[in-house]
């Protein structure tokens, strides 16, 4: 009876179905950057727009810090990860096509920009890049209309594993019914958990699924889909807080820590 619920937990929602109940939230920040994501690195936030990023003391809500970029040079940043002292961000120039990506990375002390790393031409436009492991882990995604290419819609958004260079060594891609929930957008948000699984969001709905390496073949197995209190959007673990994942409000100016549930990840 117990492997029955849990295998009825874990089953994929259909594309049509609502959504999870959202997970209990803890915390909210205002916050006037948060228009494409978060990253946190425990003491602080840092919240996303395309050409701008904000630094929150996490304990007060107070801001410490702005950065504000050249849109020209900046059309889309839409989520980071912090990895020591650096926030490396993806950017893309969505929605103009054909799609070009960068790295962007920048000082988590003084939010000052240090370097940028020009991927060009990809598989994709470049939402997400994650560190696990000793690896780069970047979502190149793709959409059916604007910021879409011709020959490919949102079943080409693709996860690539990448060395220190950013060079591709492997890629999956996302499980069919993944797909259909983020449909016609695509992956705005992944972040790698402690427990081992990646967790991803898409564009507009309030959900996170959480999805394993497969053992063979080429796509993410889809483990469970968990409820948000916001919108999609670029996501990320805290550092200190377990099982605590940072979202943002769309539309609200404001950033959300959500605690979500232990996943089991199934064989």
């Amino acid at each position: 009876m117990v492997a029955a619920l849990l295998l009825l937990a874990a089953a994929p929602v259909a594309g049509d179905a609502p959504s999870p109940p959202p997970s209990p939230v803890s915390l909210r920040l205002n916050a006037a950057e948060a228009h494409q994501g978060a990253a946190s690195d425990g003491t602080y936030l840092y919240a996303i727009d395309n050409d701008r990023i904000g630094k929150y003391r996490i304990a007060t809500g107070e801001k410490v810090a702005q950065w504000q970029g050249e849109r020209r040079l900046y059309p889309h940043m839409n989520s980071c990860t912090v990895v020591g002292t650096e926030l490396v961000c993806a950017a893309s120039n969505y929605p103009a096509v054909p799609q070009t990506s960068a790295v962007e990375i920048f000082d988590t002390r003084t939010l000052k920009h240090v370097r940028s790393t020009s991927l060009g031409f990809g598989p994709g436009s470049l939402t997400v890049m994650d560190r696990h492991e000793g690896k780069w882990w970047a979502v190149f995604a793709n959409y059916e209309g604007k910021g879409g290419e011709p020959g490919r819609d949102y079943r080409h958004t693709v996860l690539v594993r990448m060395d220190d260079q950013f060079r591709a060594e492997a890629s999956w891609a996302f499980p069919e019914a993944v797909l259909a929930r983020m449909a016609p957008k695509s992956c705005s948000g992944l972040s790698w958990g402690g427990d081992g699984l990646i967790y991803a969001t898409g564009h507009d709905r309030p959900e996170v699924y959480a999805m394993k390496l497969p053992e063979a073949g080429s796509r993410l197995e889809l483990v469970d889909t968990i409820g948000l209190a916001t919108p999609g959007q670029a996501i990320d673990w805290d550092p200190k807080v377990k099982r605590r994942l940072w979202s943002i409000g769309r539309g609200a100016n404001e950033v959300v820590a959500s605690e979500i549930r232990e996943v089991s990840a199934l064989p």
